[in-house]
């Protein structure tokens, strides 16, 4: 298949998605009509294995597990408590609360794994009060949408999780690999609140900002147990090879079923509530890994891959040259794509090219996040954009967060060049723990 077909193939897609379509429908309807096209009617029997086995994949599994452990940390109270723990000890730096919106996020990823769970959960605690203290809607909004983006970045991450699947990198490596670049990610968005609050006022009522004693901020800190266990297990079970990413997974749901059954929050509603909520989330994230599996046979048969990366190396690009043209291409897709969506259509093929050039995979797969990070937050199909937005109770326009998170989209762009050129940030932690 010529560099052109994958073009009208491509452009075909985008006009289907502005027609509405959903993407695992675009998937399957490009990947069938595609391969029909390609290699006849037979094709069609070769997808049957590959849909029964990416059913049947074992790493799948953590998906639902890590997307009810943010649903348990969520309705069992645990988010709520995290957040005035934080708001203790954080609400005197310049910014105030707004850094506690950061760091709720950042520690809410750190156990979800969810980057709309988290933008959602933090939100809906976090809003009352930045409206009871007077914070500016733009400035409040942007640093939720902007923050819960951390949650696929900071591990354990459902996206990582889903690259590994499909680039075939050890997960335990690539979450590894997140926790660096997660933290100084936090650091940033941190930073620039602190500038920001010299040069606009982020509260109309600064003397809310109270001194707090020094004992309730340290009687505080019990709310961080519960937050820090559940990391401690489903990391360290992992880093020290006692469990593998889905057992991981596991051992946080049980861990937070402990901590809600010490709350008292078990009941029927509670876990119909977990239950159904993890339910419709995975089908939807199954349905469209399973349509990109489709996809990827007709991509595969058709040398798309090789075709692409060798039309790429014509142009004799270097490796940070080839990755700015990468951002700006992540960029436009994000206007219009979910970050899922982008993952399983992408990775396929920008893998081999990228390695081609002597890209490390693991490397890549930080980079790959980074970029559907931005796609949350820019619009108009930001989706960290519209859980924001919807969570807000003023009523207020949308354009207020819009404009609040693009610093933050602006600082994630940045950073990301700033991986480009100094690539040990990502790779020095897992080549340490693995010896290398």
């Amino acid at each position: 298949m010529g560099v052109g077909s994958v073009f009208i193939g491509f452009f075909g897609m985008m006009g289907l998605l502005l027609m509405s379509f959903p993407i695992a429908v675009i998937m399957v309807i490009l990947g069938v009509v595609g391969g029909v096209m390609l290699f006849g009617w037979p094709l069609l029997n070769s997808m049957g294995p590959v849909i029964w086995g990416v059913q049947n994949e074992n790493i799948l599994t953590a998906i639902p597990l890590f997307i009810l452990l943010g649903e348990l940390l969520l309705r069992s109270g645990i988010a709520d408590r995290m957040y005035g723990a934080l708001a203790l000890w954080l609400n005197r730096l310049p910014g105030g609360l707004l850094h506690t919106n950061i760091g709720c996020c950042s520690l809410f990823a750190a156990t979800s794994g969810s980057s709309v769970a988290t933008a959602a959960t933090v939100g809906t605690v976090a809003l009352p009060n930045l409206k009871a203290r007077g914070y500016g809607a733009r400035q409040a909004l942007g640093s939720l949408a902007a923050g819960g983006t951390l949650g696929i970045l900071i591990p354990p991450s459902v996206n990582l999780l889903i690259y590994g699947s499909l680039a075939n990198e050890s997960i335990g490596q690539l979450f590894i690999a997140g926790i660096i670049p997660g933290l100084l990610l936090t650091l940033l968005f941190m930073v620039y609140i602190a500038a920001e609050s010299f040069v606009i006022p982020v509260s109309e009522e600064t003397g809310e900002e109270l001194k707090i004693p020094l004992s309730e901020k340290i009687a505080g800190l019990k709310h961080m147990v519960p937050p820090a266990i559940i990391f401690a297990v489903v990391m360290g079970s992992i880093y020290f090879g006692i469990a593998t990413p889905t057992e991981s997974a596991a051992l946080g749901v049980i861990t937070a079923l402990a901590f809600a059954a010490r709350e008292g929050k078990l009941s029927l509603d509670f876990f119909d509530n977990c239950f159904r909520q993890t339910a419709k989330t995975t089908g939807m994230i199954l349905l469209i890994i399973t349509a990109a599996f489709m996809l990827n046979v007709t991509l595969a048969l058709g040398g798309i891959a090789q075709t692409m990366t060798e039309w790429v190396a014509s142009f004799g690009l270097s490796p940070a040259m080839l990755l700015m043209v990468l951002i700006v291409f992540y960029l436009f897709l994000g206007m219009f794509m979910d970050v899922l969506s982008m993952q399983v259509l992408t990775i396929p093929v920008a893998l081999p090219i990228v390695t081609a050039v002597g890209i490390d995979p693991i490397w890549f797969g930080i980079f790959i996040v980074l970029m559907c990070e931005l796609g949350m937050i820019t619009p108009p199909v930001g989706m960290n954009l519209y859980v924001v937005q919807g969570v807000r109770t003023d009523g207020g326009p949308f354009r207020d967060v819009v404009m609040g998170a693009i610093p933050y989209a602006l600082i994630m762009v940045l950073f990301t060049i700033l991986l480009i050129f100094v690539p040990e940030i990502v790779t020095w932690l897992p080549e340490t723990m693995s010896g290398g």
